[in-house]
């Protein structure tokens, strides 16, 4: 097996750090931010931070998860973190790097598992390498660290690092090298563009890997690394990362299809927005609001209502992509920082989000949370989806969502077959499919009934099976399923 063997059995929680929990024990607590409760902006900080994340490490096992991703939490001016200035440095605002000693500590005593976001595609202006180049033009050491215009590098025009509006205005149709005098990621003139041909560069990004491994991380979930067009690059930086820890799990943020990627020498696995798309598009159905989905970066095309057969037919076209042990660790999702949240995209509709937050448990792959889905935190595109988490209205959370997702969460830890079993499909037709995943002796039915009438179907069932999940009726073979709902039979 090429793929770390705890991702089988890991349920991850996302956490965007600056929006999840704030703790009085971190130094930078004091500060001015951003009220807790107010709307969440472009440019504001909150000032959740890494201690914050301690301190809900009970709340984050009691639902069930037993690992987490956190969003970038190196020192960066942007309440993102994708602009990092310092990989070495954990961001002050978030405690620093004792704060990330103490949460691996803590975590690592529960037994769950960490990963950090690397964004090794590009760096921000406040880069020490890149202000070098602004400062000093042809004569930095640094100048081939990045993609520079020759005529500003010999002090014939100015740096556009600060684009006037003219400039702005022409980045939106012109390249940044000719028209801020340095490559950036997608003309942003924040992310100057690591140029990874230039042998410096790459052994910088391989030590920042190989140094946070060494800390203590479990893994690398790699920003956009398909900008990152060289193969070479990406199978060096598993052999090194490997070879500290060969436990450790390297999952690429790739919205397609992604067997370039996956073929054993590169990642372990993709962020499985494919299975993201479907998802959104049986459950949500007819619930589905397209005006919020057409924010939804790289699956706003595929997202569109489909029957039973189309989504079982999707389902196993995405578990035989990739050879059995990629599938197994695929990371799993039904939204993320980067996209509007799911309860936004269906409307509202909460009974789709608890059939596809079924689903994505008794799947094959990694089921991943993103942070206040469970209690129904809900919001259209950035900013609005990483909305501060709502710890001081309890009253408000969706307790009943909450409940459902620690009981899907359970039914995976509980059940082998859920997380290493085979796959089978049952029945598909009209708004009802089912599956069997199943494992030595222990055999579980998945049942999903998406229409808003009561559906039955026959299924050869053997013997009487007990019900694990939902409120069937069973007589003999025959599966009567409740309106809007999920079952799970053993």
């Amino acid at each position: 097996m090429s793929t770390p063997e705890w991702v089988q059995d890991a349920i991850f929680y996302q956490i965007f750090p600056d929006r999840f929990a704030k703790s009085d024990r971190n130094p930078a607590s004091s500060m001015q931010f951003e009220s807790w409760d107010s709307a969440p902006t472009h440019y504001g900080f909150k000032g959740g931070d890494l201690y914050g994340v301690i301190e809900k490490l009970d709340y984050i096992q009691e639902l069930g998860s037993n690992a987490i991703y956190l969003n970038p939490i190196f020192a960066s001016a942007s309440n993102h973190r994708y602009h990092t200035y310092d990989y070495y440095n954990v961001d002050p605002l978030l405690g620093g790097n004792e704060a990330l000693k103490k949460l691996l500590k803590e975590a690592h005593k529960r037994g769950m598992h960490i990963i950090l976001d690397g964004v090794f595609n590009h760096a921000s202006r406040g880069f020490w390498q890149f202000h070098h180049v602004l400062e000093t033009g042809q004569k930095s050491p640094y100048k081939d660290w990045f993609y520079f215009d020759e005529e500003r590098l010999n002090g014939q025009k100015h740096w556009g690092a600060y684009p006037t509006p003219h400039e702005q205005k022409v980045l939106n149709t012109e390249d940044s090298l000719t028209t801020i005098g340095y490559r950036a990621w997608w003309n942003i003139p924040a992310l100057p563009k690591f140029n990874i041909q230039t042998p410096a560069v790459r052994e910088f990004l391989f030590e920042v890997a190989e140094y946070w491994i060494k800390f203590g991380i479990d893994g690398w979930r790699l920003d956009v690394p398909g900008e990152i067009d060289d193969d070479q690059f990406w199978r060096e930086f598993r052999q090194r990362v490997r070879a500290i820890n060969p436990q450790a799990y390297i999952v690429g943020e790739i919205w397609h299809e992604a067997q370039r990627w996956l073929q054993g020498d590169q990642f372990d696995a993709v962020m499985n927005y494919l299975f993201t798309a479907s998802c959104m598009s049986f459950f949500g159905g007819r619930h589905l609001n397209l005006d919020v989905i057409s924010a939804a970066g790289g699956i706003k095309d595929r997202v569109h209502p489909i029957n039973a057969c189309d989504f079982a037919n999707e389902v196993d076209r995405i578990l035989n992509l990739y050879p059995r042990d990629i599938t197994f660790a695929q990371l799993n999702l039904l939204d993320s920082h980067d996209m509007p949240r799911f309860l936004s995209c269906v409307n509202g509709d909460k009974s789709a989000l608890k059939l596809a937050l079924l689903m994505m448990f008794t799947l094959a792959g990694a089921p991943c949370i993103y942070y206040g889905d469970e209690v129904g935190v809900d919001g259209k595109h950035d900013p609005e989806c990483r909305k501060a988490f709502p710890w001081q209205h309890q009253d408000q959370w969706d307790h009943d969502l909450l409940e459902y997702t620690k009981l899907c969460a359970s039914l995976r830890t509980k059940y082998k077959s859920l997380r290493r079993g085979e796959y089978k499909r049952l029945h598909a037709e009209g708004e009802v499919m089912a599956f069997e995943r199943s494992h030595k002796n222990e055999r579980l039915i998945i049942l999903f009934n998406t229409s808003s009438e009561y559906q039955t179907i026959h299924l050869d069932l053997m013997d009487k099976p007990s019900i694990l999940f939902g409120r069937p009726d069973l007589s003999g073979n025959q599966i009567t399923l409740p309106p809007r709902s999920g079952v799970v039979l053993k």
